[in-house]
This record gives structure tokens, C-alpha cells and sequence, in this order.
């Protein structure tokens, strides 16, 4: 009898385009062919992986049913080609899935129950809408256990700019627009390209076609643009579909493996898994959950924010992310966060968008050599935070 715990290390990252919900890329496109998608080209991308060599794929998605139901996870591995001998299962944390199933399927690595793992998520927002289907029990409002208003994102966006009365619309909208800027100009650069699988798309009018980029980033986008949108979600409120992640379509999927299986196999591993954390906070102000979430995460490694060379923050809301800024008393400006800018621009596809941290800051990492530590953090529905630290497999010193 014997007990092991091995380093993890994340190997490689895919991702389909993201798409608009409603008349977007995938209005005719089922949400289990975007992870088979993901996940076949993973395989492609490491001929160096014998496709028995993956013990588990877990796959997330917010909403589970339809072509997003059935254990997810077994049902896309099988569509997939992997072989018979490979499970899979499915995961829900709303927003955090596919940061779920990475600290989940990951920490199998480091038990030894696994060596190599397919971890991530899909959503299909216009097929199946947050909520779908489901059936609050009435005690969750008719006892108080919760404000009504933490059943709608925007709403709790709005409460939290409640909590930071600091934060204007005026500074979320500024934010918004630089997220923008930093998509635009990560894509002419040619930084996010290589995440991106082409993506078969259907369309009962104009036929087949593919989709090869994210289609809810808006160039151009100003402060004067921003400036006279509505705020849905409150009368004369601060929360617009500006400066907030749209509803999106998309999956993502990474590779995770024990860090000697890697080199076994003669994979690259692009960053270490070091630690994890998640955390629960009140459910009306679901936003700030990145904030305790990454306190107890620096807290029990003994380090701080300054040890933090790149940060990957997902985008729900604008003042979601300024609220985790003046929290750590980091700029709204600071280079470290979101390098190649966010959800706000790229698209938010619940489950998936953990991926797309993971993804982009591997690929920072590659370009930083100098940065040893770099944080995925998101927050959470019904009030949740998550953060994952990594570290930098490429580090040759300096901060």
C-alpha cells in the first residue's frame, strides 16, 4: 500500500472561436460537437499521447441538459474516438467549471490515480440559456436564505458597485474599453490565434462554413460609445451590456498530466499546478468571491500579491474585477492583469472560460521568463470565488 503525491502540469490548451448567442457562429450547432471538436484536436495538436494513455476526461457545463447533459464528459470522449477503455464525467460550478474540472481531474494526478486528463467546458447560452429547466425550491426566497437579486448576475453586479461606491460607471466603462483595446490588439499581434481550432459552423440559409475567431470583440469600441447605453438591470444604474461579458457560445479544453509523464512522453509542460482555492461568499454579491478566494490561496502558500507576476481574471462584469483590483490595491491599469485583455471583449461562455485563463496565461508564461507565478481566478453564481496559482515551467529568476 502506497500513497504519492506528483507534480501536475498543464501541457496544452484548445479552444473553439466564441460565439454570439441568439443568430451567432453556433445558432445551428450542437454543444456537444464544439467540445468533440476541442478535444479531438487536443489529441491532433500531441500525436506524442497514445489516446489510451487519458484516464478521465471531465468535462463542465452550467446547464446539463439537452446536448449539454447526459455525462458530458463520457459522451464527448466516446464521440470523440477515444478509446471505450477512457470515462469521463460531467461538472458543475456555473462559471468555474472548467477550472473545476482542472483542480479536480488534477488533483487525481497528484493522488496517482491518474496520469493524463481532458479538463474543460462547453456552454451553448443560445441553445440553453443560464437557468434552463431548473427549479429554485421556493425557501431559498420565501425563508430569506437569499435576496432575489442573487439569482441574476446583473443584479449582483449592481450590488456590488453598491459595496464599492468608489467604482463609477464612468471607471467600468474606462476598464471596458481597455479590455477591448487589449483584444484588438493581442489578435493583430497574433497571441490569441493559436488557441483556436477551426470550428465547422452550419447555417440552414447560407450552408456550412467555419468559424476561425471570437465574434463578440468590438474594435473601436469608446468611451462616447459606452457612454448612452441602457442599464438593464437597475434604473439609472452603473451595469451595461458594455462593460459586462455578453452571452456566448463556446467550449475550451486542456491537457493535464503528472509532470514525469510529460517528460515521458516528451510533451512540454507549459506550467505547474500549485495550488487551489475556492471559496464561498454572500450570493447577492457573487463578484467579490475572487477576492477571499485568492487571500486564502496567498495565505497558505506565504505569499502575496507582489509575488504575482500575471494575473488572468475572468470578465463577467466590469466591476467585478476593478472590486479585486482595489481590494489588492493593484491599478485598474496594472499590466499584469489580463495582458491580452478579457471576457468583456472575447465572450463568456460559463463553463468554458476557465479554459481560456488557463490557456493565455501558459502562453504569457512562455513570453515571461522573468515571471515565476501567475494566478486563474473568476468568480462564481450563487456566490462563489475560484483561484488556481500556477508556476511558470519556463522561470530563469527575477521577481
Amino acid at each position: 500500500m502506497s500513497r504519492t503525491a506528483r507534480d501536475v502540469v498543464f501541457v496544452d490548451g484548445v479552444r473553439t472561436p466564441f460565439g454570439k448567442s441568439g443568430k451567432g457562429l453556433y445558432a445551428e450547432t450542437r454543444a456537444d460537437d464544439l467540445i468533440v471538436r476541442v478535444i479531438r484536436e487536443l489529441m491532433r495538436r500531441n500525436p506524442g499521447l497514445p489516446p489510451e494513455r487519458v484516464d478521465e476526461v471531465a468535462i463542465a457545463a452550467t446547464t446539463q441538459i439537452g446536448d449539454q447533459g447526459l455525462t458530458l464528459g463520457r459522451t464527448a470522449a466516446i464521440l470523440a474516438g477515444l478509446p471505450r477503455s477512457v470515462p469521463g464525467y460531467s461538472i458543475d460550478r456555473m462559471c468555474a467549471g472548467a477550472l473545476t474540472a482542472a483542480t479536480t481531474a488534477g488533483a487525481g494526478i497528484s493522488f496517482g490515480a491518474y496520469d493524463v486528463v481532458i479538463a474543460g467546458g462547453v456552454e451553448h447560452m443560445g441553445r440553453h440559456p443560464m437557468g434552463e429547466g431548473v427549479d429554485p425550491n421556493p425557501r431559498i426566497i420565501s425563508e430569506k436564505l437569499v435576496d432575489p437579486s442573487a439569482l441574476v448576475m446583473g443584479n449582483t453586479a449592481e450590488n456590488l458597485h453598491d459595496r464599492y461606491p468608489t467604482i463609477t460607471k464612468e471607471r467600468a466603462d474606462a476598464y471596458a474599453v481597455r479590455s477591448q483595446e487589449k483584444v484588438a490588439k493581442a489578435y493583430a499581434d497574433g497571441k490569441i490565434q493559436p488557441d483556436l481550432v477551426e470550428t465547422l459552423v452550419r447555417s440552414a440559409e447560407k450552408g456550412f462554413g467555419l468559424a476561425t475567431q471570437d465574434e463578440p470583440p468590438r474594435p473601436g469600441t469608446t468611451m462616447e460609445s459606452l457612454a448612452g447605453l441602457k442599464t438593464p438591470f437597475r434604473a439609472h444604474g452603473n451595469v451595461t451590456p458594455g462593460n459586462a461579458a455578453g452571452l456566448n457560445d463556446g467550449a475550451t479544453g486542456t491537457l493535464l498530466m503528472a509532470e514525469e509523464v510529460a517528460e515521458e512522453l516528451g510533451l512540454d509542460a507549459k506550467m505547474r499546478l500549485v495550488d487551489f482555492s475556492f471559496t464561498g461568499v454572500e450570493p447577492e454579491v457573487m463578484g467579490v468571491g475572487p477576492v477571499p478566494a485568492t487571500e486564502k490561496l496567498l495565505a497558505r502558500q506565504g505569499i502575496g500579491m507582489d509575488d504575482i507576476g500575471l494575473i488572468e481574471i475572468n470578465e463577467a462584469f466590469a466591476v467585478q474585477v476593478l472590486a479585486f483590483l482595489e481590494h489588492f490595491g493593484i491599478a485598474d491599469d496594472d499590466a499584469r492583469v489580463n495582458p491580452w485583455g478579457g471576457a468583456i471583449a472575447i465572450g463568456h461562455p460559463l463553463a468554458s472560460s476557465g479554459g481560456r485563463l488557463m490557456m493565455q496565461l501558459a502562453r504569457q508564461f512562455a513570453e515571461r521568463p522573468d515571471v515565476r507565478y501567475g494566478i486563474t481566478t473568476m468568480c462564481v453564481g450563487l456566490g462563489m470565488g475560484g483561484t488556481i496559482l500556477w508556476e511558470n515551467t519556463n522561470y530563469e529568476g527575477g521577481k
